[in-house]
């Protein structure tokens, strides 16, 4: 007869504990490894904002249709990433890291030798899919390769590439188009990344995660397609159809509606779902990252169009577009560093509120632009946005990550930075269908009273004639050119103040969250 000791079911085996941290010389390597990935990744999120007009003019289309190369990447990024948690349960963490590594390096080459505007769009979403896992699995990696009392040096070190990358990548862009070709912006990606792959490697093999095999969410992953697709077509495509006038703009925007609501349906409810949304049930999650992804939306947004704005409008060439926004990374390396020894000591949630201010105020002194302004005054507030940068990114994944289990940290990560990037590919497309709108709309009034019947503008046009010994058609143009300068000037100006407006009325959002230990919302809960 069996006693009831043996007839008792077996106790489910505890997780494994995690390899111990990394130290000296091997540490110091692996997080240059990690960090260039990231910085790969990042910097490939921005480095072609300011070599459109060129790889447009280059492929035989136009420009609008060459922003696509900046918003397919981040669509297909945007869709891969919260397929991190998933993948690494199945192929663990240090084989997907080196794995989506290759492949970044395989698609940049890719990218470099496009021939055609599809073949080279098709090249940025296989890079967009394979760069999904990379940054959620550099922040795990890092976190735990560092003591937990050091977690949140590693935040910052992995901060400190996060941000300079989209910073550095116009400047590098800018370089590169005007002094060799645009296909070197993907190319320098090879060397780069086969040192990380390799090292990663050789440092990490032995480090490997424990794997499963969950079933994969079809469905799930299927929906999450679908309505990421069509709402990001939705918006490239909308201005240049007149959105809800063209029953094209209309399907996509019901088959988004339609397959987000079954999205999150299906996601609460599946047992083995492709993303874990119960995570947004913990409120240092929820709030954390709404507060980041709307910023982010708003900052990534900003940062396509002044590139833009300076080469259309003041003819500063594509490496001097980039050299005026690549102050932003000053402030922003010497802070991150420090970002790591006050945020334990510190509460997360002050820091990220005053960086939030400075963002309002950065954008706000933008708001003032006219367009005889000189460089240095678009220098400045470029440079002073540094300072906000470095307080940005280390609290605020501080507080998304705080409190989660290791195991959970590549899924946390990967969702947060999924609605995060996601959230900049619309906050890009938005921000540059609304420059269009003002554009249009101060076009519109500045042009009221151009017209024959009134003396002072015929009066006008004559003595433009006179002074500059020009024909009327010619004078005619002068004016069209003067109005459609001043109007898109005007037309960013509404983007840079509703911009400071926004980054005033999200700060609430950060005070829903409940500080770490210590007051500082840590993430050595997710080491």
């Amino acid at each position: 007869m069996e006693s009831p000791a043996s007839a008792a079911p077996a106790a489910p085996a505890a997780p494994p504990a995690p390899p111990p941290p990394l130290a000296g010389g091997q540490l110091a390597l692996a997080t240059l490894a990690v960090a260039l990935a990231t910085f790969m990744n990042v910097l490939d999120t921005s480095i072609a904002n300011v070599a459109i007009p060129t790889i447009s003019g280059d492929l035989g289309v136009s420009v609008d249709e060459g922003t696509w190369v900046i918003t397919v990447f981040a669509a297909a990024n945007a869709v891969a990433i919260p397929l991190t948690g998933w993948l690494t349960q199945r192929i663990g963490q240090v084989k997907l890291f080196v794995g989506a590594i290759l492949m970044f390096v395989l698609s940049s080459w890719m990218c470099g030798v496009a021939p055609t505007l599809p073949f080279l769009l098709a090249s940025r979403v296989l890079q967009g899919v394979v760069a999904g896992p990379l940054i959620p699995l550099s922040q795990a990696i890092l976190l735990g390769s560092y003591p937990k009392e050091k977690s949140s040096t590693a935040l910052a070190l992995w901060a400190m590439t996060a941000t300079v990358g989209p910073i550095a990548g116009p400047a590098l862009g800018g370089w590169i188009t005007d002094s060799y070709s645009w296909s070197w912006i993907f190319y320098i990606n090879i060397p780069v990344g086969l040192f990380a792959a390799f090292t990663t490697w050789v440092i990490y093999r032995k480090r490997e995660s424990p794997t499963k095999r969950p079933p994969i969410d079809v469905v799930g992953l299927g929906l999450l397609i679908a309505w990421v697709a069509s709402l990001q077509i939705m918006l490239d495509k909308g201005k240049d159809l007149d959105w809800f006038s063209s029953p094209f703009i209309v399907g996509l925007g019901l088959t988004a509606i339609i397959c987000f609501a079954f999205f999150l349906v299906w996601e609460l409810t599946e047992e083995y779902p492709i993303v874990d949304l119960r995570l947004f049930s913990q409120r240092n999650f929820m709030g954390g990252t709404v507060a980041i992804s709307v910023a982010y939306a708003v900052f990534f947004g900003n940062l396509v169009l002044l590139p833009q704005w300076m080469q259309e409008y003041l003819n500063y060439r594509s490496v001097d577009a980039g050299l005026v926004t690549a102050p932003l990374g000053i402030f922003a390396v010497i802070l991150a560093p420090v970002m790591g020894r006050v945020l334990p000591r510190s509460d997360a949630r002050i820091i990220a509120t005053l960086a939030f201010i400075g963002f309002a105020f950065v954008f706000w002194l933008r708001s003032n632009y006219v367009t005889e302004i000189d460089t240095w005054h678009l220098v400045l507030p470029t440079l002073l946005q540094g300072i906000p940068m470095a307080l940005f990114f280390v609290p605020l994944t501080a507080i998304i990550l705080s409190g989660q289990p290791p195991h959970r940290v590549p899924a946390a990560a990967g969702l947060s930075n999924f609605v995060r990037v996601f959230c900049g590919a619309v906050g890009t497309s938005i921000a540059s269908n609304e420059w269009n709108n003002r554009t249009i709309l101060h076009h519109v009034r500045l042009t009221e009273q151009a017209s024959a019947t009134n003396p002072v503008f015929t009066q006008q046009m004559s003595s433009t004639q006179s002074l500059l010994n020009v024909n009327g058609q010619t004078a005619h143009a002068l004016f069209d050119f003067t109005v459609n300068t001043q109007a898109a000037m005007m037309g960013l100006d509404d983007i840079f103040f509703v911009s400071a407006v926004i980054f005033l009325l999200i700060i609430p959002l950060i005070w829903i969250t409940r500080p770490g230990k210590g007051g500082g919302g840590d993430a050595s809960g997710a080491h």
